[in-house]
């Protein structure tokens, strides 16, 4: 293919998810929303005040890096899951694409984008709701963008796997609910791994989400419980096993071709 072609190929592939994202905005945004005005509040506002202040700063802003990275990873992850299974067993467009002469790696990057666009969209909204709460330090703005948009590339690629092996609608959920969950808010979330038990933190650094959530926060608060370079050297190599494992499956047609 010509570049022409494969740039209109994955603008065709970006378009078609973003236009479904922002029409159906009360099911894409909003849900998010909702739900992290109500963690503000129940961790923020009442558990906030019994707990204190984490490193000089009150625990409603020590959880606000945790709810974005939240929001941004189960969006991200479920945005490209469903569009790309809906696309394989109910529309079949997939098919179409499959066997025309686009590339893999524009495949990947076109639902990958959708992904990430609705991510990084949440995120923002997120943030700002978050600070009708607390005042928000931005210490580093530049590491709160690259840990943002890492998390959402991150979780899009995993998506896409899930979507692409799933066998049925059950597949998209389970991933979420019973891997994804758990992950999210052993992570550091609601607290700092340095305040775990040595054992506990063990579990705690074997999650690949902690390294999100302790890079981010460390934009905007200036400290964290690993160095910036461990953590993105462990999302570097995560993003490159994902990014290996969808040119394989869309290469080969592993979990595509029915």
């Amino acid at each position: 293919m010509l570049p022409s072609q494969k740039f209109t190929a994955f603008y065709t592939i970006v378009r078609k998810d973003v236009v479904r994202i922002f029409r159906i905005w009360p099911q894409t945004f909003l849900p998010s929303i909702i739900t992290s005005v109500l963690y503000f509040l129940v961790f923020g506002k009442v558990l906030g005040e019994r707990i204190g202040d984490i490193g000089g700063h009150p625990y409603i802003t020590f959880v606000v890096p945790g709810l974005v990275m939240l929001a941004v990873v189960t969006n991200s992850f479920s945005n490209v899951a469903t569009t790309f299974f809906q696309a394989k067993f109910f529309a079949r467009n997939i098919d179409e694409i499959l066997v025309s002469p686009t590339p893999p790696w524009v495949i990947i990057s076109g639902y990958v984008a959708g992904g990430m666009v609705r991510g990084i969209t949440i995120g923002l909204l997120v943030i700002i709701v978050a600070a009708f709460f607390s005042p928000l330090p931005l210490t580093h703005p530049l590491i709160i963008l690259l840990f943002l948009i890492l998390s959402s590339l991150i979780f899009s690629l995993a998506g896409l796997v899930n979507g692409i092996y799933a066998k049925s609608f059950d597949g998209i959920t389970i991933v979420p609910t019973f891997v994804l969950t758990p992950l999210v808010y052993l992570g550091g979330v609601f607290y700092s791994a340095q305040a775990l038990p040595p054992l506990w933190q063990k579990f705690t650094f074997a999650d690949p989400i902690f390294y999100l959530v302790d890079g981010f926060r460390a934009g905007f608060m200036g400290f964290s419980d690993v160095s910036l370079g461990i953590s993105l050297g462990v999302l570097g190599i995560l993003t490159a096993i994902l990014v290996a494992v969808n040119w394989y499956f869309i290469r080969t047609g592993l979990g595509l071709r029915q």
